[in-house]
């Protein structure tokens, strides 16, 4: 299943580009949309193992200035969308081999910066939502033991905002191993974590080590000063 917000035609040809695959869409600022599309697949999907919580919003604001309306987007499409969704699934899906959620974070939530003041906080919302859904209990009180709630933190992936190529080729290589992690690492480390051989609450950073690098701004306001300098 591929959810889409607006992207519609770019939903389609991922779908017919896989061998089985559909596509849904909702626009995730409508909680109760988003949780009505949950139970509605829930309740065809004979065997829906995974939930992976990827989309959100990524505008600027910064430390000195948050804009109201702009947080208030953030929470609700990064945050509180992604939890209702998340305790939606865990409530009605059916597999016999366990549940699990990953809920896709940032790398920056260990290495804070002041810019995407919203998106930063709506992310350390989302983060926070993974070892308390982990203490999730079933119907009847019995502890939740084969499903598992996982964060996944990437670091600069794709070029993002308005970013030129150039500019996210330095960017992307500002992190410890000084190499572009690959959209590949991040898909295989989400096929890891749907596999459940980490215990339910844990997050996983895939970011060339980016997190490790202390980085007083934002990665593509760095990468600006290093190509004008």
């Amino acid at each position: 299943m591929i959810h889409y917000g607006f992207s519609g035609e770019d939903a389609e040809q991922l779908a017919a580009s896989l061998p089985s695959a559909e596509t849904v869409q909702c626009d995730l600022a409508d909680g109760d949309c988003a949780v009505q599309m949950i139970e509605e697949l829930a309740a065809r999907l004979g065997d829906w193992r995974v939930l992976v919580n990827n989309a959100s919003i990524f505008r600027p604001d910064d430390v000195t200035a948050l804009d109201p309306a702009l947080n208030a987007e953030a929470m609700q499409v990064n945050a509180a969308t992604p939890a209702r969704m998340s305790q939606t699934f865990l409530a009605h899906a059916r597999s016999d081999t366990g549940r699990r959620v990953i809920q896709i974070t940032d790398q920056k939530l260990a290495n804070p910066n002041p810019d995407f003041f919203s998106y930063t906080m709506s992310k350390h919302a989302l983060a926070a939502t993974v070892p308390m859904l982990a203490h999730l209990r079933k119907e009847g009180g019995a502890a939740a033991s084969d499903d598992r709630v996982y964060g996944l933190a990437p670091g600069a992936i794709l070029p993002s905002h308005d970013q030129s190529e150039e500019e996210a080729e330095i960017s992307h290589r500002l992190n410890l191993l000084k190499r572009r992690t690959g959209v590949d690492e991040i898909a295989d480390a989400a096929l890891f974590l749907a596999q459940g051989w980490l215990a339910s609450g844990e997050t996983l950073l895939v970011d060339s080590g980016q997190h490790l690098v202390r980085q007083p701004r934002d990665v593509i306001y760095l990468a600006r000063t290093v190509s004008h300098s």
